[in-house]
C-alpha cells in the first residue's frame, strides 16, 4: 500500500513494504501529479480532446489564445491576460486609432483605440448605430453603458453601450454645436463576465 503525501494531495509514493513494482510506482506518481501542474495545450479544442472531465484547480496554458485558465469545477476561467485581439467593425465603420482591440485580464474585458465611419463622416446625432460586434467570450453577462470621449472640437462625448449579444452600440446625443463628432474612443472601458 504506497503512502500519499503529508499536504493532503494524494500523491502516492511507493513504500519498502510494498512489492517491487517500479513500472507501476512510477506510473501512479505520474498519473497523480501531471494532472497537479500547469499543462499547456495547443489552443481549448486540444485541452478538451485531452481533458473530457477536467477537476477543479486543474491549471493550463493554451498557446494559441495566449492565456493561462484554472478550472473552477463548472468553467475553464482566464486568469492571466489574453493578448489584443482585434475588433471586427460593423459595415460601415473602421479604426482610427489606438488599434482598437479587446483582451480579457482575470474575467474582465478591457477594450482600446478609436473607431470612426469608414471616410472619416460625422456620426448621426441622436441615434444609436452597431459599431462592432464582440465574440462570445468576450461578451458581459448584462448591458453595460459608458460615456467615452470624442473630438474636442464636436460634441466631446457619447455614450457606449456593450450588449450581452456582444453588440458595441454608439449613440451620439444630440447637442447644440455645429460639428457632430466623427469619432469615439474606446479607451477605458472595462466590464466583468460575471
Amino acid at each position: 500500500m504506497p503512502g500519499v503525501d503529508d499536504l493532503d494531495q494524494n500523491v502516492p509514493y511507493p513504500l519498502l513494504s510494498d512489492p517491487p513494482n517500479i513500472e507501476s510506482a512510477v506510473g501512479n506518481l505520474v498519473n497523480v501529479a501531471v494532472p497537479k501542474l500547469n499543462l499547456t495545450f495547443a489552443d481549448a479544442n486540444a485541452r478538451a480532446a485531452a481533458i473530457p472531465s477536467p477537476t477543479p484547480g486543474m491549471e493550463c496554458f493554451l498557446i494559441a489564445e495566449q492565456r493561462k485558465e484554472i478550472y473552477d469545477g463548472s468553467t475553464w476561467v482566464t486568469i492571466t491576460p489574453t493578448g489584443w485581439v482585434p475588433i471586427t467593425f460593423s459595415s460601415g465603420y473602421e479604426a482610427r486609432g489606438g488599434s482598437p482591440a479587446y483582451r480579457i485580464v482575470n474575467q474582465c474585458v478591457e477594450l482600446r483605440g478609436s473607431a470612426r465611419r469608414v471616410g472619416g463622416g460625422a456620426f448621426t446625432r441622436g441615434s444609436a448605430f452597431v459599431i462592432a460586434n464582440l465574440p462570445s467570450i468576450a461578451r458581459p453577462p448584462a448591458y453595460r453603458t459608458y460615456i467615452a470621449a470624442t473630438e474636442w472640437a464636436a460634441d466631446l462625448y457619447a455614450r457606449v453601450e456593450v450588449e450581452p449579444g456582444g453588440n458595441i452600440v454608439v449613440i451620439v446625443a444630440p447637442t447644440s454645436t455645429t460639428t457632430p463628432a466623427s469619432w469615439v474612443c474606446f479607451d477605458g472601458i472595462r466590464y466583468s463576465l460575471v
